[in-house]
Formats: structure tokens, sequence, C-alpha cells
């Protein structure tokens, strides 16, 4: 007799516990797998399902890891809740806000992604995804609208019963976007959302987690080891195990500032503005890495401005990961022009002329000024971080990775600070002719 569909859900749970999961949903048959798959209940891990019902939740926050499963978790979520799925969600929601730091991160990871939303469904359930219009359409008629973070005022208008925020901790205009989103979620009995992310201290996700209807759940990438390569497991263990930015990025621990870092977050945020005013000068900064690839530093490229007002505005971090000189360099020079930057500046330490070369390879009419760094990086970061201090510099949104680097002490952990040394060199240039800036040597 063929066993029943109930059976083969707890033989699965049991087999999962055991790592073995995949091995017994190749033996079930296409009817079977199907309805064990639409089960989420049975396939998700502790920290992947909702908080117990009863709750009086209104967000749930889900920090973990890189690779913890937290995008399956949301993007299950917010299935049960289109198709009425699992009666402790709240009963059908007809109206969805997907919410992302980009356009682009929320195609590629909610909507695209092997995780994501397309991915979870069964061929009969899925909704149709149409991209001109942002929007995911269920066969029942509930409808998920896509936005930026980048554009709070999109938010402005719409309204719904649900929505689900990835990321949360990366979104430059984290505060404004969430703001906007918490006036749409006024449609039904109890409109909801659920929020994924991998920490960082900042003073939304502090505020969330301190809130009393937040649920907050955490999960480690070690939680997930079973579905992720065994080179990038190996990888992560050796360079960030045991370091602050492990326990953060693998472990999903929130880690507040470094007590020996130069910069303080609250600093940082008591200065933050969402417009850029009105610029007299405009530099982009570059710290060049020594090689590309995988294991190489990231080469820093930062955008800051000098205000009429004799501030600084710290403007883009459009820092690259493992690029090939010509790479970085189009990168730094398309922002130049982007922005109508007066001058690249960038550190020839290890590149020497080959640094301008490449540059002007990509573009023969680039203003160009070369630095050498005389003393370390700590030394030449102090004056920056005074200025800081007397609250001369503001960040036009928010740049997480940066402001982690800053907020970290400077020779900690397993990364270069290649983002701060860039920022560094930005703002020493439009303030060097007051003699505030760091030590430097132009050659």
């Amino acid at each position: 007799m063929t066993p029943s569909v109930k059976h083969l859900r707890y033989a699965l749970s049991l087999f999962i516990e055991n790592g073995q999961g995949r091995r017994l949903s190749r033996w079930l048959k296409n009817r079977e797998s199907r309805e064990c798959n639409r089960e989420w209940r049975y396939w998700g891990r502790e920290h992947q399902q909702l908080p117990p019902e009863g709750d009086d939740w209104r967000t749930w926050l889900i920090l973990g890891g890189r690779g913890a499963g937290k995008t399956r978790a949301g993007a299950e979520w917010v299935k049960a809740r289109a198709l009425d799925l699992w009666p402790a969600t709240g009963g059908r929601s007809e109206r969805i806000a997907i919410v992302a730091p980009t356009f682009d991160e929320a195609r590629l990871v909610m909507i695209e992604g092997k995780s994501g939303l397309l991915a979870v469904h069964a061929d009969d359930e899925r909704p149709k995804y149409e991209p001109s219009k942002r929007q995911l359409t269920w066969p029942n008629g509930s409808i998920a609208q896509i936005f930026s973070a980048d554009e709070p005022e999109s938010l402005r208008g719409p309204q719904f019963d649900a929505a689900w925020c990835d990321e949360l901790a990366k979104w430059r205009y984290g505060e404004e976007a969430f703001s906007m989103l918490a006036f749409a979620l006024r449609l039904g009995d109890n409109p909801r959302v659920v929020v994924t992310t991998t920490p960082r201290p900042t003073p939304l996700l502090k505020r969330l987690i301190a809130d009393a209807t937040t649920a907050v759940t955490h999960t480690k990438t070690a939680d997930n080891r079973a579905h992720l390569a065994k080179n990038f497991w190996r990888d992560v263990q050796t360079r960030y195990g045991g370091t602050r930015l492990g326990r953060q990025e693998l472990d999903g621990e929130l880690i507040d500032d470094d007590p020996d870092a130069l910069f303080r977050r609250d600093l940082i945020e008591a200065q933050r503005i969402a417009r850029v005013p009105e610029l007299v000068r405009i530099v982009v900064a570059v710290d060049p890495p020594a090689s590309h690839g995988k294991k190489a530093n990231a080469c820093g490229i930062v955008c800051a401005g000098l205000g009429e007002d004799g501030r600084i505005y710290v403007l883009d971090d459009c820092s690259v990961n493992g690029a090939r000189p010509a790479q970085w360099a189009g990168a730094a020079v398309a922002l130049y022009h982007a922005r109508h930057a007066d001058r690249v500046v960038a550190e020839v330490n290890q590149g020497g002329a080959m640094v301008e070369a490449v540059l002007r390879e990509t573009d023969q009419e680039v203003s160009f000024r070369a630095v050498y760094a005389s003393r370390g990086k700590k030394a030449r970061a102090e004056p920056v971080a005074a200025l800081y201090e007397q609250g001369r510099v503001s960040h036009v949104g928010s740049f997480p990775e940066l402001e982690d680097e800053m907020c970290t002490a400077i020779g900690q952990g397993a990364k270069s600070p290649d983002r701060l040394d860039a920022l560094v060199w930005a703002v020493s240039d439009l303030i060097l002719r007051r003699g505030l800036g760091p030590r430097v040597r132009m050659v």
C-alpha cells in the first residue's frame, strides 16, 4: 500500500534532521513530492517558521548570516499569505509590498533568485511576473508590487495588507522608506511585515528589535550548511571565523561599534541627510587594490563634495570587489562623470604610474591627482575622524559597508579598510587647502 502523504511528511522530517532530505525527495512520486514541497511548514527549519500562534506581532524580523535561508523563509511567507495556505499567517493578502535595497536586488534575489518567489511555487500556483509593471499577480488575484528602498516616495499612495522587506540594514534611506511603508500597511484586519536581513547596528534595526510588536528570529549560516557549496563554507570559516565581521555576516549577530574604532555610528547618524545640497567641489577618490580576483582586497571608490557652507558631504560608495584594473577604473570614471566631479584622486603607493595610465585608458581627459601615503592608515584617518566628531561631515543617505569599516578598529578583522581609505583621500582632498587633512605627498 502506498504510504499517505502524512506519513511521508513525517518520514521526511526525520530524514531532514539527519541531513538526508534531498535523498528522500528523489524517492517520492511527483505528486507526493509537490505536496510536500508545498507544505513549507514540514520542510523549513525552526527558525524559518512563523512565530508561535497567538503572538501579537506586527513585524517578524529574521536576522541571519549569509546563506542562512532568510530569503526562502520570506518567499514562503509571502506565498502563504497570497494563497492563504496557513491560517496562522492572518488570512489571504490581496495586496503585498515587496521592498528591496534596489530594483535589481528585488528581481535577482526576491523574485528570480534560487530561493525567490518564482522558485517556491508549483507551476499551477506560480504568480505572473511583469517586470515592466514591477508586479506579480497570482492566479487567485492577489498582487505584489515591487519597490526600491532608494525611492521612499514611491511608497506614498499605495496601500497593502502585508509586506516583505529584504536586507533592511543596507537600505540607503532606511528610516524614510520604512516609515512610508508603515503608512501604507493599512488594509485588512492585521497587516504584517516580514523583514529578512543580515544585521548591522543601524538605528532603524535597533528600534525594530526593541519594539514590543516585533518577533525576532535568529539563524546562522551554519544552520543551512547542507545547502551551501563546501568550498564556500571552508573559505569563509578560514577567513572570517571568530572575527567581528564573521559574527555579523555568518552568525547573524548584531555587533555594535568597536570601542577601538576611530569613528562612531551615533556621530555619523546625527549628521546624516537625505538630499544633496549645493556643492562647490566634488572629488572621486580611489584606493586601488594590489591584485584582483576573489581573494583580493576591494577597490575603494568614494565620492564626496564640499558644500557652500564649508561642510563635507559623502555622496557615493561605489567600491568594487575582485575587479580587474580596467573594471575599477571604469567604475571610477563613470562616477566621475555621473557626479560631474572636478577630480579623481588615487593612491599610487602600490601602482605608481600604472594607476593613472589605466584611468586614462578609460578616459584620456579625466582630471587626475596622485597621492602617496607617507603615514599608516590609522594616522591618515585620525584628522578625518576629528571632522566627524566636530559634526562637519554628513553622509547623504546610508552606506552600510563603508560605515561598517569606519566603525571597526583599523587593523582588526580579516578585511582591509579599502572603502575607508578612499573616504579619507576624498575628504582630505576637499579640505587640504585649510590644513585639516592627513599628511600626503603629491606626485
